[in-house]
């Protein structure tokens, strides 16, 4: 096949946005309990159906009382009842009273302001009987500790627009505000494929020159961890018979299509020329290491992104060009692992050629800067080298071997958690 572009390989940046400019969102949504929305994308807006809290309600544990200014040492009331989170004070407070108030629990019509408890000292009543009264210890402050009405939200505030990812904090909010189901996108369903003649089960016997097979649990963990389950998974030999029948098949029960292997230009490199055949390769060929031998492109209406064989490739790739396009089909805003500076931590011997993508841990060091720690071989075959991996280290094609505390700037490889 002729070369669509200089034969060192597509830029990773142009090779984006080419994949996205390719990527229409999926149509449909579903409507699922909050429980099950984790992850998702939110399909429309969502509104605050009522006020939260809906009523006045203590910060703290204290008194309530009825002085609209601050009160000083000395001050005295008579304690007339309680206020508790779904026992409310059914009366009206008046000047001169106080009820015991505990936080989160509604005041009272006439409540001005909660005293917090370690201001005031109960007094019992003395011989004669009466009511509990309290004295004022200490200095109350302008503070009144009470949460108004519409704090988290009024009625009619948009708590949620359509195309967001839902954390846990947002499933958190929309529940304290009553929200008990949304309308989601519908998720791409994904087709994996993973050819080579080479390749046996884990587990099996292996016969001469065969490898176990790790692509595939690799990349289903992978995508299941960024919140993509593989609908479907194949493992074919480099036979093009059977590689275009699981192509074909793959393509007509799933969203997207996605193999490993078979995209170089070796003999038994049939992934490419299949896809040309079937469909369109719209480029092929990375300039980054590691990640050349890639491909993508359309197999029928489908996305198609063929994979480097090594499994480092595989996974790197997978989150530079995959990942966004999965999220741009979902209907989500597409969000790129976030970058940061860092140092190496130690020398890290490379030559000029191409950009790197280096796996490292992220370290502080004793006065808190952040270091990258390189360790052993950067092999795109070695999948130890992302085992407890932090980072992906942005190293430029015109680097040769760099020096302890050289900074660069690096992908971080976490999750948020909320």
């Amino acid at each position: 096949m002729a070369e669509p572009f200089p034969r060192e390989g597509l830029p990773l940046e142009e090779a984006r946005r080419r994949v996205l400019a390719a990527i229409t969102p999926l149509a449909g949504r579903e409507r699922l309990p909050l429980a099950r929305c984790l992850g998702r994308v939110s399909a429309e807006p969502v509104r605050a159906p009522e006020a939260v809290p809906g009523f006045r309600a203590s910060i703290m544990d204290g008194y309530a009382i009825a002085d609209a200014e601050a009160p000083g040492p000395g001050r005295r009331w008579r304690l007339v009842g309680r206020s508790a989170p779904g026992a409310p004070y059914g009366g009206v407070l008046a000047e001169g009273e106080a009820i015991r108030i505990l936080t989160g629990a509604p005041l009272p019509e006439g409540a001005q302001r909660v005293l917090p408890q370690e201001l005031v000292s109960p007094e019992s009543p003395g011989a004669g009987g009466g009511a509990e009264c309290l004295r004022m210890t200490g200095e109350a402050g302008p503070n009144p500790w009470i949460r108004a009405p519409e704090e988290e939200a009024a009625a009619g505030d948009e708590l949620l627009p359509a195309g967001v990812r839902l954390g846990a904090a947002t499933l958190g909010r929309l529940a304290s505000c009553g929200v008990a189901a949304l309308a989601v996108s519908v998720q791409p369903r994904v087709g994996l494929l993973i050819s080579g003649d080479e390749l046996v089960a884990a587990g099996a016997a292996r016969g001469p020159g065969q490898i176990w097979e790790s692509n595939g649990t690799l990349l289903r963990a992978l995508l299941e961890r960024l919140g993509y389950p593989v609908s479907e998974q194949r493992v074919v030999a480099d036979d093009p018979a059977a590689l275009r029948k699981a192509l074909l098949e793959l393509a007509a029960g799933c969203d997207v299509v996605v193999s490993t292997g078979g995209v170089s230009a070796g003999d038994s490199d049939w992934i490419r020329p299949l896809l040309a055949e079937l469909g369109e390769v719209g480029f092929w060929k990375l300039f980054l290491k590691p990640g050349r031998p890639f491909a993508f492109g359309r197999l029928g209406p489908r996305p198609f992104f063929g994979l480097p064989g090594n499994p480092v490739a595989a996974a790197v790739t997978a989150l530079q060009l995959l990942w966004p396009a999965l999220q741009q089909l979902e209907g989500g805003e597409v969000v790129p692992l976030p970058r940061l500076k860092v140092r190496l931590a130690s020398p890290l011997k490379r030559g000029t050629g191409r950009p790197e993508l280096a796996r490292a841990r992220l370290v502080v060091d004793g006065d808190g800067a952040l270091l990258a720690q390189v360790e052993g071989s950067q092999a795109s075959s070695r999948i130890g080298s992302l085992q407890g991996a932090d980072l992906l280290l942005e190293i430029p094609a015109e680097a040769g071997s760099l020096a302890a505390g050289t900074e660069l700037w690096a992908q971080l490889l976490r999750l948020p958690l909320l």
